[in-house]
């Protein structure tokens, strides 16, 4: 994850993209003498071109005169499962093995790289956002580009994020017939508690760019290394993602919805639901992807209610004590707070602030809901906010 170079005009948004649409069959476009992403030599010698017809394009062929519109709507039914058939027949385990050996490549686990090679569930995955035309979709993952090009269909600008830099190169290849798509190459963190800093701002210049009213996602096949910070992180970010559907370990889904007293639940479960609703749309096989994953996978949907979010004062403040309360998960809570607390409550204040709350000896944080713990770390927040109000004068 030591790569961090972008090239930020490579593919530049706009809005606009169908003047700028290449036909169905036209051919592949010709790299640039200067390939700035990699020798050209292990460019393999037939592109990866996943093309999917426009609902926005015209078609390249008229139907025939005398055509009734039943039958001209037919015939682009025709055309569209033609295409279907022609991009599910390049998702295959066999062909991308083919395509990346050609290439000189193969999956690099250091970057969790598990193709998604059933194109139903690659369809499911954007279908499950519900992308309008208006939106700003981010990915983390671009691969071959085959959830993006899908996802180009529909959204109004797309920022797509891939770490390696030889995928990188296959993917500009199947995008390029995309300007209202970006591509950044390099790693999507700049460190385990934040994103890289040019991620949000192409995201804030891409909805100034759109109609008011649109929505930012993060949609993506998640490499699994980065999931949870990846996801975790967003929540902070400006805008927060107004929907979030990835591809996840079947493990961390399950934190991630968990409920109080299961032993799943913890932080992460507190600080995604306190903002968020829920839920796992599919649960996938390891048989799915190439290379084959040891465990089972989640799509999972989350989505933001702002009220929930608004009401927490502090987001920094009451990340940071979850995080804390849910350390030492075994101890009883009192122990848990008042180490947590340590040089900047006393241990008087704590079970105050505790008796208070109804919290007897014997409680534990995996015990609370959510309210009772959005509850205790606001009543801390104060607490502490009085203290140091009193010390200062």
């Amino acid at each position: 994850m030591s790569e961090n170079e972008s090239d930020p005009d490579l593919v530049k948004f706009d809005r606009n993209r169908a003047q700028h649409r290449r036909p169905v069959d036209a051919a592949p476009p010709n790299l640039p003498e200067t390939e700035p992403y990699g020798d050209k030599e292990n460019i393999p010698e037939a592109p990866l071109i996943l093309r999917k017809k426009s609902r926005l394009s015209i078609p390249a062929t008229p139907p025939p005169e005398g055509d009734s519109a039943g039958e001209g709507e037919s015939s682009e039914s025709d055309h569209d499962d033609k295409q279907r058939a022609r991009r599910a027949s390049r998702q295959t385990a066999t062909f991308l093995s083919k395509r990346l050996t050609a290439a000189g490549l193969r999956p690099v686990s250091k970057y969790g790289q598990n193709f998604l090679i059933d194109l139903n569930l690659v369809d499911l995955i954007a279908r499950s956002a519900d992308i309008q035309s208006n939106d700003v979709v981010l990915e983390i993952g671009t691969g071959v580009g085959s959830l993006t090009s899908i996802m180009a269909e529909q959204a109004g600008a797309i920022l797509t994020v891939e770490i390696d830099k030889n995928l990188f190169q296959l993917a500009a290849e199947e995008l390029d017939v995309f300007p209202h798509v970006k591509m950044i190459h390099g790693d999507a963190l700049r460190n385990k508690n934040s994103l890289r800093e040019d991620i949000m701002q192409n995201i804030r210049d891409a909805q100034s760019r759109l109609p008011e009213g649109g929505r930012f996602m993060l949609v993506a096949n998640l490499p699994y290394n980065v999931a949870t910070p990846i996801i975790s992180n967003l929540l902070h970010e400006s805008p927060t993602p107004d929907r979030i559907v990835v591809t996840i370990q079947k493990e961390l889904g399950e934190r991630i919805i968990a409920k109080p007293g299961s032993k799943d639940y913890g932080a992460l479960s507190v600080w995604v639901q306190s903002m968020c609703r829920a839920e796992i749309v599919r649960i996938l096989p390891p048989t799915v992807f190439w290379p084959r994953p040891k465990v089972e996978s989640a799509v999972i949907r989350l989505d933001l209610e702002p009220e929930r979010r608004a009401a927490i004062p502090d987001l920094k403040y009451f990340h940071n004590t979850v995080r804390a309360l849910f350390f030492h998960r075994r101890k009883f809570l009192r122990s848990v707070v008042i180490s947590a607390m340590k040089g900047r409550l006393e241990k008087t204040q704590v079970d105050t602030i505790l008796q208070q709350l109804g919290h007897g000896e014997t409680a534990r944080a995996e015990e609370l809901d959510l309210q009772q713990i959005m509850d205790l770390a606001e009543a801390l927040r104060q607490a502490e906010a009085a203290q140091s109000s009193s010390t200062d004068t």
